[in-house]
């Protein structure tokens, strides 16, 4: 069991283009969504699908590949590391949030938007 290690995979399209931010230090961050799809049937045999949305980010040579390369509607699988972190909102409200730090990416197929 020393072998697991926390590896997040998906495969799915991107539900906006990304958001490319140049931080001071001169370093890329692509922050961006991904849905995944899952079909099953229900209780009356008729096919549904289930969409869930992730949260992702991209730094550096990753960030600047997607910059490039990725738009909404792209088929693109993932290969990353699931993170969560918090912050204070305006109102000063403690958030937390979830995301995929993506290390390697697949570009699978053309926009669709």
């Amino acid at each position: 069991m020393n072998t697991l290690r926390n590896k997040v995979q998906l495969i799915g399209n991107l539900g906006n283009d990304p958001e490319i931010i140049t931080l001071d230090s001169g370093k890329k961050l692509a922050k961006f969504s991904l849905a995944t799809n899952e079909s099953y049937k229900d209780a009356n045999g008729e096919k549904q699908t289930k969409t869930e949305w992730h949260n992702l980010v991209a730094w550096n040579k990753t960030a600047e590949l997607i910059e490039n390369y990725v738009k909404k509607g792209q088929e693109i699988a993932i290969e990353g590391k699931l993170t969560s972190r918090s912050y204070d909102d305006k109102e000063g409200i403690k958030k937390y949030i979830t995301e995929v730090v993506v290390n390697e990416l697949l570009l699978l197929g053309k926009a669709t938007a």
